[in-house]
């Protein structure tokens, strides 16, 4: 008997899947996205009421983007940065009316809290929301992206077509904004 046969096939990588996918394996493709599906999700989970629309928005306009994808950035910096362009067309569209649900921030636990810790995190959860709901739509979600999504400042901009400058200085922005709301929750 061949051990290696008994070893876990490697995961494919998102290159080769993305070539793949250009070579004309559907399967790849699917794969890939299904890969990316939690994040492009999360970007839209809080921000309207029907996050499945532009999730679907997103996965439309990357495969009609995927023949000017370089691979200059990650598939997944491609793709979030379509899913971020389909949410500011989204506000654009929409006079920039935000929904009023509740956000709903996912996070691992390590380890199983205290009910005390819990409710105090729930609260604390609660603020960083409601102050985040009171941001500008597209600082919002460049804080959520950076932060939640873990995407570099040069990943950002690459995403969004706009400088480095221009994304730190909107980042700045938006964390002065987030503390002001956050100063004023506490008063």
């Amino acid at each position: 008997m061949d051990v290696r046969a008994l070893e876990p096939t490697p995961r494919p990588t998102d290159t080769a899947l993305v070539h793949a996918w250009r070579g004309g394996d559907r399967h790849a493709g699917e794969r890939l996205l299904v890969r990316h599906y939690d994040a492009v999700a999360r970007l839209f989970a809080h921000k309207v009421r029907e996050p499945n629309d532009l999730v679907q928005r997103t996965i439309l306009a990357c495969v009609e983007a995927l023949p000017r994808y370089e691979g200059a950035s990650s598939f997944r910096t491609f793709l979030l940065g379509i899913a971020y362009n389909v949410l500011r067309k989204h506000y654009r569209d929409h006079g920039f009316e935000r929904e009023t649900e509740e956000l709903q921030l996912t996070r691992v636990e390590d380890h199983t809290p205290s009910p005390s810790r819990v409710l105090a995190r729930q609260q604390e959860r609660r603020r960083v929301q409601a102050a985040l709901r009171r941001l500008p739509p597209q600082l919002q979600a460049l804080l959520e992206l950076h932060y939640w999504e873990r995407l570099t400042i040069g990943a950002l901009a690459e995403s969004t077509g706009l400088p480095v400058g221009t994304i730190k200085s909107r980042m700045r922005r938006a964390r002065q904004l987030l503390e002001r709301e956050l100063a004023d929750d506490a008063r």
